[in-house]
């Protein structure tokens, strides 16, 4: 989840320290940083976090070392914002893009294609600058490892550059890099076999994909089927399957777990494990599917943000009780049947 916190440098600051902190003291099993840039183009906004620097690097080790020494796992996407980037906090309205005296850049994309009014034109990548960010995605994992985290996904969706490549509303190419699901898939995957032959065999690698554009002629839930055996070939552990913000005109519907049949799909036709993502709040709701075989892990965003305890909640509604406190506050544990937060 961005937070849009790190100044103008992309370091992460003591905001990120008690932000992602707070969650692995609330028993969360990985604590995972939100979308962070490879490069200072590749950031959303001049303000969004970046692992592109031994300064990021150490910015970065004092959080790592704290979720670790809660019993968490820290893990960290890294992203490139491509044709999104160079735009304002999504708290500063009018939404727009940002010009260079404005800490903006130039905004870069498959093809000179914007995402609608309210971004700017993105130059068209040529294949040198594509093999160029795909060394940057590589210095971005191994940086994040030294960093301290333990698992690294890459943000290849929600309409950033990577899903902008896959789709053939945003990617009008006609080289290697466009045109059929092989080639629109290009840069991903190389990017992806890229980060794998240089990282340690024992670091999981996930990547978040959006499922389906939600737009007629776009990308679908069976391109991404078709992807997701392609990453698993190339070395990808797990698909976190998200969907949509690829297409200003999309139409989707928003319920409970709204995305987890793109998990189911992937899942168990492409035969890799998946993680669901998606209006998930409920302790039952998680553990039913995992227990239908719908994913193979639930990550939780907003409702994590409105509690970071939600994991030792979760717990005690599942068990009867929760033992994994932080003794500072074993006062305040729940270790009697849940019946939700008390007034005291």
């Amino acid at each position: 989840m961005c937070e849009y916190s790190c100044g103008t440098d992309g370091l992460a600051t003591p905001w990120h320290m008690v932000h992602l902190g707070s969650k692995a003291a609330g028993g969360t099993g990985l604590v995972m940083a939100e979308a962070t840039a490879v490069s200072p183009i590749g950031r959303l906004s001049p303000s969004c976090a970046g692992i592109w620097s031994g300064a990021h690097v150490d910015a970065w080790r004092p959080i790592t070392d704290f979720i670790t020494s809660q019993g968490s796992v820290p893990a960290i996407q890294i992203a490139h914002g491509g044709r999104k980037g160079s735009n304002t906090e999504p708290w500063n309205t009018p939404k727009r893009n940002l010009n260079e005296s404005e800490n903006g850049w130039q905004i870069v994309g498959p093809s000179a294609i914007p995402f609608d009014e309210s971004f700017g034109t993105p130059k068209e990548l040529t294949t040198q600058e594509i093999a160029e960010i795909t060394q940057q995605f590589v210095d971005g994992a191994l940086y994040s490892l030294e960093a301290g985290f333990k698992v690294v996904e890459l943000h290849f969706a929600h309409g950033y550059l990577a899903s902008s490549f896959m789709s053939p509303l945003s990617n009008t190419r006609t080289d290697e890099y466009g045109g059929s699901l092989e080639n629109r898939s290009r840069f991903a995957l190389e990017t992806i076999k890229a980060i794998r032959k240089a990282i340690p065999e024992s670091a999981p690698l996930l990547v978040r994909i959006s499922s389906s554009e939600f737009v007629e002629g776009g990308w679908d839930i069976d391109d991404s089927v078709q992807i997701a055996k392609w990453m698993k070939d190339a070395g990808v552990d797990l698909i976190d399957a998200s969907a949509g913000g690829n297409n200003a005109k999309q139409v989707l519907e928003l319920s409970p777990g709204y995305q987890v049949p793109f998990s189911d799909a992937i899942r168990n036709q492409a035969g890799i494990m998946t993680g669901a993502v998606g209006l998930i709040t409920d302790a039952q709701q998680a553990e039913d599917i995992l227990q239908a075989g719908q994913a193979d892990a639930v990550f939780i965003g907003r409702e994590i943000m409105r509690n970071p305890y939600w994991s030792l909640y979760a717990q005690a509604k599942l068990d009867g009780k929760s033992e994994n406190w932080p003794v500072q506050y074993k006062p305040a544990s729940m270790d009697f049947s849940y019946t939700g937060p008390t007034n005291d």
